[in-house]
């Protein structure tokens, strides 16, 4: 008779060294994907507590996470974040792999396993889905704004463009700021021209409507909460990504009006 291998190996406990793997691997993708620093520390501090490490510590910013664990054998370990988006769906997933790893319904190997898995995925939308969405978007803040209805199908187009512009050029040159100031001038001469067509007559209406996909809601929200939880460098940091952000909005649109 064949001796029952499987619960012996689902007894052994990772080692200190796995752990602090698994979870910087789980806190460099909520971190990567948008996510708040109080989830990023608590989501890592809950995965060691569950294979036992209840003594564990994170310093947690928007360009790295530092992570230690006491015990016998200490172990301290740094994860750089080189590259952040927003990509919700995946914070959504790594939150329920660690709510199965804390109830144990997930082991290590397959936890690990999972989380390569989420870290290497392709899980955004397509572009042309999201230029959609912008461009729809941008219709509906119009007509928050006070536009009107004949003016929807400039800034339905306008929008569409100008979010599309930021993605190619954040794709090819990787520089966010000046994406988004290219974009936002674009934007604003487009808005220029459309009015001079006849086509629209609220030139402030139109410009922004057209630029609010490009807003960096997320970072502010983000920045607000990490700072009301007492994470000062990370709210801060944020703080001070989202400002760069909207000061390069603001100079794309301000450039356009200034010339015309």
């Amino acid at each position: 008779m064949m001796p029952d291998l499987t619960s012996s190996d689902a007894a052994v406990q990772p080692d200190t060294q796995a752990v602090t793997k698994l979870c910087l691997l789980a806190g460099k993708i909520i971190m990567q994907s948008g996510g708040e620093t109080q989830r990023v520390e608590d989501t890592m501090m809950r995965i060691a507590a569950a294979y036992g490490h209840h003594n564990s510590h994170s310093f947690v910013t928007p360009t790295g996470i530092l992570f230690a664990i006491d015990g016998s054998s200490h172990v301290t370990r740094l994860v750089r974040i080189s590259n952040r988006s927003n990509n919700l769906k995946k914070v959504a997933i790594v939150n329920d792999i660690s709510r199965k790893v804390a109830s144990s319904e997930l082991d290590y190997h397959e936890a690990l396993q999972q989380l390569q898995h989420v870290d290497k995925a392709q899980l955004d939308y397509p572009s042309w889905l999201t230029t959609l969405a912008a461009a729809v978007a941008s219709a509906c803040f119009l007509y928050m704004s006070g536009g009107t209805w004949y003016e929807l199908a400039p800034v339905f187009i306008i929008g569409g463009i100008g979010y599309s512009c930021f993605n190619l050029l954040h794709d090819s040159i990787k520089i966010k700021f000046f994406a988004e100031f290219i974009a936002a001038l674009l934007i604003g001469t487009l808005a220029v021209a459309v009015v001079h067509m006849g086509l629209a007559s609220q030139l402030d209406t139109i410009i922004i409507g057209s630029v609010i996909p490009l807003v960096p809601g997320l970072h502010i929200t983000n920045a607000i909460r990490d700072l009301m939880a007492g994470h000062l460098v990370s709210g801060i940091s944020k703080g001070a990504e989202a400002f760069l952000t909207a000061s390069a909005i603001g100079a794309g649109i301000a450039a356009v009006l200034f010339v015309f």
